[in-house]
């Protein structure tokens, strides 16, 4: 190893070094000293630049190193880093000159042992549980026969063999393939973004829409399963809206997706088997069935049968009842039709007794008329001899009690009254008759005033001096027929 050169000092014996001597020859002891190394550490004060580049220290519960991994190694590191993660660091000792200091160059990063890894898995699967992404309500049921079915795996191995074969072995269907890294750096990325592209295909005639998605790799160790423990993967598995089987590892195997996804299988090739059923199974099933429901058909077409047999020997003589009850309709009929003639004759013959004790009311009431008028004339005439008996007693009596002149006024009135008299009896309705009037009385006998009042078609009554006749009336202006009353 070069040492520093002392510049000479003639008065001191210490040598005399300049800084870039001192830093580059901590810079060689360093990385001659130490080479190529591993350190263990937990990650913290992690920064990455716009350049690439990413800072971070690795500490424990004595000290501190300052640790970077450039832009060229930061894709291969073989983990991402974060903060407070304890990992196992490979790469060189170098220090950096115009800091003074010194750091890891890290070209590799690994999960410090499985514990750290189950620990950070732990960690990611109780945070999961309490959101809820592993709730059974939330899981999708699996189609019965899918059309298409979505993979995402590895496109070399044994694995996507392995369900090619189990798929066209048990019932030949379409299949896509996302080719994808399963383990290793940026795999849980590309795993993730399969699985959302899947979830967001249309559906064409180029590119249907798988109806399933099998999301599997083979076994391996805890650090090349990590991806599949990564909480994008596990977000994405959750928020596809395609039911998934994730089938990861041996059988033995378990990782956080198996918890997310729909279902789990323990092999790819069990994966494909929970996909799809076996064409023969679907096809002795059906033959199965079919068999059955014959045979339930045909116990079912013989029991109604003996039903109906049964029936059919309970059921009385429907051609006898028919006939019956023909006859009873005939004699019915023949009944109703000779009841209608001798009931509307046994009315008629009431009627006509009826008639015949009725007396005879036009004979009744003309006779009860001329006794009226005989009865009147007599009281007119009786009346009238005794006025005129009684006015001459009274002249006498007046003119043997009463002077001139009481008598004068008294003629006077009577010749008023007598005047009175030959008015009233010219207005009387009897004398306004007797000149070619007639009184108009309606059907109830209600007297009838005005032309407008009387309907077409109307009975009327109309009464002259000598009696009365009726007639109906034509548009309300007047009768049409007449027939004479007898007074």
């Amino acid at each position: 190893m070069d040492e520093p050169r002392a510049a000479t000092n003639p008065g001191t014996n210490a040598p005399e070094y300049t800084v870039t001597e001192i830093s580059g020859a901590v810079k060689r002891t360093l990385e001659s000293q130490f080479g190529r190394i591993r350190v263990r550490g937990e990650i913290t004060e992690l920064k990455r630049y716009p350049s690439g580049h990413i800072y971070f220290s690795l500490k424990d519960e004595g000290g501190k190193l300052a640790a970077v991994a450039w832009k060229s190694v930061a894709s291969r590191l073989g983990m991402v880093p974060e903060n407070g993660v304890e990992v196992i660091a490979t790469g060189k000792i170098s220090a950096y000159g115009d800091r003074s200091s010194y750091q890891l160059m890290v070209d590799r990063l690994e999960y410090a042992g499985a514990g750290a890894l189950l620990a950070r898995i732990e960690a990611l699967r109780v945070k999961l549980a309490g959101e809820g992404l592993f709730d059974a309500a939330r899981k999708l049921a699996l189609p019965g026969l899918p059309l298409v079915i979505g993979v995402v795996s590895s496109e070399r191995g044994a694995v996507i063999q392995d369900i090619l074969t189990t798929i066209l072995r048990r019932f030949p269907r379409q299949i896509l393939l996302w080719p994808v890294p399963v383990q290793g750096e940026g795999a849980a990325e590309k795993i993730a973004a399969a699985i959302r592209g899947f979830d967001a295909i249309v559906g064409t005639a180029e590119i249907p829409r798988p109806d399933v998605l099998i999301v599997a790799r083979g076994g391996g160790s805890l650090e090349d399963l990590m991806a599949f423990n990564d909480e994008g993967v596990l977000r994405a598995v959750a928020a596809c809206s395609i039911p998934l089987i994730s089938a990861v590892g041996h059988e033995t195997d378990t990782t956080l997706i198996d918890f997310v996804s729909d279902r789990r299988a323990p092999t790819p090739t069990a994966a494909a088997e929970m996909a799809i059923p076996a064409r023969a199974d679907l096809l002795a099933d059906l033959a199965q069935i079919s068999a059955r429901l014959i045979g339930a058909v045909r116990r079912v077409s013989q029991e109604q049968r003996l039903r109906l047999s049964r029936a059919e020997r309970g059921l009385p003589d429907l051609p006898a009842l028919l006939g019956t009850a023909r006859q009873r309709l005939d004699d019915r009929g023949e009944r109703l039709r000779q009841a209608l003639p001798n009931l509307l004759a046994a009315r008629r013959a009431g009627l006509m007794r009826a008639e015949r004790g009725l007396p005879d009311l036009p004979a009744l009431v003309r006779a009860r008329r001329d006794g009226l008028l005989l009865a009147g004339t007599r009281l007119a005439g009786a009346l009238r001899r005794s006025v005129s008996v009684t006015q001459t007693r009274a002249g006498r009596t007046l003119a043997r009690l009463t002077p001139a002149p009481l008598l004068g006024g008294m003629r006077e009135a009577r010749a008023r009254l007598e005047g009175l008299a030959a008015r009233l009896e010219s207005v009387s309705p009897e004398a306004v008759l007797k000149r070619g009037y007639a009184l108009v009385f309606d059907a109830a006998g209600h007297p009838l005033t005005s032309a407008d009042s009387v309907p077409r078609g109307a009975a009327v009554r109309l009464h002259f001096a000598d009696g009365d006749v009726r007639a109906v009336t034509e548009g309300g202006r007047g009768p049409v027929a007449q027939s004479r009353l007898p007074i």
